[in-house]
């Protein structure tokens, strides 16, 4: 089978596309035939290992110390299941799947093995295999973002980086709370952020959002890059700063900052819950919720795809489009 291999960590070249072993699956496992996949700035920071120095150590042990365990990278599938084992009950041959791959990875290839628990689930009618694709990342952590910051009806909220696919998740979580949701990100971003629902938008490369002497009921930072002090300045009395892609230091700063007055600062993970990610496909289904996708590359662009959302381009979601036998 067609696959995309890193086997070694740096910049998109190192990926190469290359013919391996379609995967054997074992009694648990189903054989999924990959029709798409996706590019996060995830999938971009395990192939060049730029990560946060609070995680490098044991991400690093993780998907390898001198070059990746598994040589094939990619977060988010969806396809159709091909095989199943003798011990599987969820699913059978012939059933739409989308999910996350986790840390097994692997996803940027035309066949993925995986056990019947991992976070997969069906894909709804009137669903593609492109907009399933993009709902694992973007989706769990858009929704979880917006729950922990526990989001009411009438509130403000900030989404700083709000252009990725996390962040346009995220901003319509907050306005089907019922939130006045004010998006930051580049210029030419803001045209699809008003189209997912934006109440007002900001143009980060013309204005600095903690400079304005406005003032946000919930503040989220999904890329991690808003001033601290700046964004604490920023919210009401009682206002919660989300870091969504958070810095050590700043960890450390909000374990303090949220002891001294009524603000506070939150940061968790996000899971990966197959009830959630069947919400948000019924959601997705019904129009409610909007898959945003920006471009689709064939498998052997791989490597362009890599550049295009490692500098910041994208719009939404990247899909990559996976080569189909015969």
């Amino acid at each position: 089978m067609k696959a995309a291999l890193c086997e070694r960590y740096g910049p998109p070249e190192v990926l190469r596309i290359a013919d391996i072993e379609k995967p054997v699956i074992k009694d648990n496992q189903v054989l999924i035939r990959v029709v798409n996949a996706t590019v996060t700035l995830g999938d971009c920071e395990c192939r060049s290992f730029k990560m946060a120095n609070w995680i490098w150590i044991p991400a690093r042990i993780a998907f390898g110390i001198l070059k990746p365990r598994n040589p094939v990278l990619g977060m988010e599938v969806a396809g159709e299941i091909v095989e199943a084992g003798k011990d599987v009950t969820r699913f059978r041959p012939g059933d739409r799947v989308f999910g996350s791959t986790s840390f097994s990875m692997g996803a940027y290839a035309q066949f993925k093995a995986l056990n019947e628990n991992a976070a997969i689930v069906p894909i709804p009618d009137g669903v593609s295999y492109a907009e399933a694709a993009g709902i694992p990342t973007g989706g769990l952590n858009g929704l979880h973002f917006v729950r922990h910051a526990d989001i009411k009806a009438g509130e403000t909220v900030l989404i700083n980086g709000a252009g990725g696919s996390i962040g346009s998740f995220a901003l319509q979580f907050a306005k089907r709370a019922g939130a006045e949701v004010t998006a930051v990100d580049r210029g030419d971003k803001l045209d699809m952020l008003r189209e997912l629902g934006a109440d007002h938008v900001i143009d980060y490369q013309k204005e600095e959002f903690t400079r304005l002497g406005r003032h946000w009921d919930v503040i989220i930072d999904v890329v991690g890059v808003a001033p601290f002090t700046g964004a604490m300045n920023s919210l009401t009395d009682t206002g919660r700063f989300f870091l969504g892609n958070p810095k050590f230091t700043q960890m450390m700063q909000g374990l303090f900052a949220s002891k001294k007055d009524g603000k506070r600062v939150l940061f968790k993970l996000a899971g990966e819950g197959r009830d959630d990610l069947t919400e948000i496909a019924a959601l997705v289904a019904s129009g409610a919720i909007k898959v945003p996708i920006d471009r689709h590359f064939p498998l052997e662009e791989i490597g362009a795809a890599h550049r295009y959302v490692e500098a910041g381009d994208k719009k939404g979601i990247v899909v990559i489009d996976m080569p189909q036998e015969g």
